[in-house]
């Protein structure tokens, strides 16, 4: 179901206030994010393959010892897979910052008051009061 006009707006507006009040958290997830390495995720997925064949072999072979490291190289392409990208600090340099993410109103006090504001604009879409 699609947001309404009136819906996408106040989600505009609450991401340019997370933006301007709270750059330091929008830095942090926004390096985090990025295109998946397919590369990484294939080797993760054979890697994983690999795993579950050597826990057949460790089954077949009667020995636990097999089995035990087929299951820790099938948890760790597993995990390989899903892992998301990691950014090159030294060759890329820092994550790059929103450019509409200011270093103001890093302080508690703009955070209390974004929250305030939101609250002031709830309740007064609540009571019928809209601009």
């Amino acid at each position: 179901m699609p947001l309404s006009e009136q819906e996408q707006r106040l989600l505009e507006e609450m991401e340019r206030s997370l933006y301007n009040n709270d750059s330091d958290f929008v830095t942090t997830m926004g390096s985090r994010r990025g295109r998946p390495s397919y590369a990484m995720v294939i080797l993760g997925i054979l890697a994983a393959l690999v795993g579950v064949g050597v826990i057949v072999a460790g089954v077949a072979f009667r020995q636990p010892l097999i089995g035990v490291a087929g299951f820790v190289v099938l948890l760790a392409g597993a995990l390989f897979a899903i892992a998301p990208p990691r950014r090159r600090h030294g060759l890329l340099g820092p994550a790059p910052v929103p450019p509409h993410a200011s270093t103001k109103g890093r302080g508690r006090s703009n955070r209390g008051s974004m929250m305030d504001r939101m609250n002031e604009r709830w309740d007064r879409r609540q009571h019928g009061d809209e601009r």
